[in-house]
């Protein structure tokens, strides 16, 4: 195995009750593994089951300590590599508030409609975006937004999925 830092995307299939995402982060933080997005959400209600999707950097050790880890868990049923089962499909979504007037307010407009990003919310002096897509795309919006009068991200994180016709249990 190599040394070089990886960055996976990790799925797991959790008990839908009271702890688990803290005995989740807790694992993270105790060993000191960086999360660097973490979505959380219920997928089935009779079973009372939740999916959390996280992505994380480490050595490929790393990722596997990681793995092992998460499986140990009493309440965690599945832990997934996606980067490692092949081909997924992950994205995120943004929410980019953009303060400015005049000529900044058109360009921001003009980038928006590049990267196909909708507007929410107007005002007279700002604008609120909605924009999916990969994380890469999303860092490369508020970047050429940054300079227009970027004023505020809120993100929702990666959710991702594995292509074919396979599941996760």
């Amino acid at each position: 195995m190599s040394d070089q830092v990886e960055t996976h995307t990790i799925a797991c299939i959790v008990d839908n009750e009271f702890g688990v995402l803290a005995r989740v982060v807790g694992l993270f933080s105790g060993r000191g593994y960086n999360i660097e997005s973490l979505t959380v959400a219920e997928v089935d209600h009779e079973a009372g089951r939740s999916r959390i999707t996280l992505v994380t950097t480490g050595t490929p050790m790393v990722i596997e300590q990681i793995k092992a880890q998460l499986d140990r868990l009493v309440p965690v049923h599945s832990v997934t590599d996606l980067t490692l089962e092949g081909d997924h499909v992950s994205r995120e979504l943004a929410l980019i508030k953009v303060a400015g007037t005049g000529d900044t307010r058109v360009e921001s407009l003009r980038i928006a409609d590049v990267f196909r990003a909708r507007v929410v919310d107007s005002t007279i002096e700002s604008f609120v975006f909605e924009i999916t897509g990969a994380t890469e795309k999303i860092d490369a919006f508020v970047a050429l937004m940054r300079p227009l009068g970027l004023a505020e991200v809120s993100r929702t994180g990666v959710a991702a999925i594995a292509r074919g016709t396979g599941g996760l249990e």
